[in-house]
C-alpha cells in the first residue's frame, strides 16, 4: 500500500527540524507512524517534548504536542531556537 504523500511531507519537514535541533545539542528522534519528532536534552532526559507538523491555511507549521504552533516549516532554524528556549526553561 503506497504511503500517504502528506506523511512524506511531514517526515521531510520534521527531518529538517531534527538536523537543526541536533546542531543545538538536543536529541531528536523521528517516529514514523504518525510522523512526529521526540525532542530531548541528552543531559536532562526528563525534559522532552513531541513536535509534529501540520498543514494549515497559511502553509505548513511545526506544532507542540499541546497544539500551539512552534513556527513555519520554511524556518526550521528559527523553530529549533524556540524549542531550545522552551526545553532549557525546565
Amino acid at each position: 500500500m503506497p504511503a500517504n504523500p502528506r506523511e512524506h511531507t511531514r517526515t521531510y519537514f520534521l527531518a529538517k527540524l531534527a538536523g537543526e535541533l541536533e546542531r543545538h545539542g538536543l536529541s531528536a528522534t523521528l517516529r514514523a507512524d504518525p510522523p512526529v519528532l521526540r525532542v530531548s536534552d541528552p543531559d536532562t532526559v526528563m525534559l522532552a517534548e513531541t513536535v509534529d507538523c501540520v498543514p494549515l491555511a497559511d502553509g505548513w507549521f511545526y506544532r507542540w504536542s499541546w497544539g500551539e504552533l512552534v513556527g513555519l516549516v520554511d524556518e526550521p532554524a528559527r523553530a529549533a531556537e524556540r524549542i531550545v528556549r522552551v526545553l532549557s526553561r525546565g
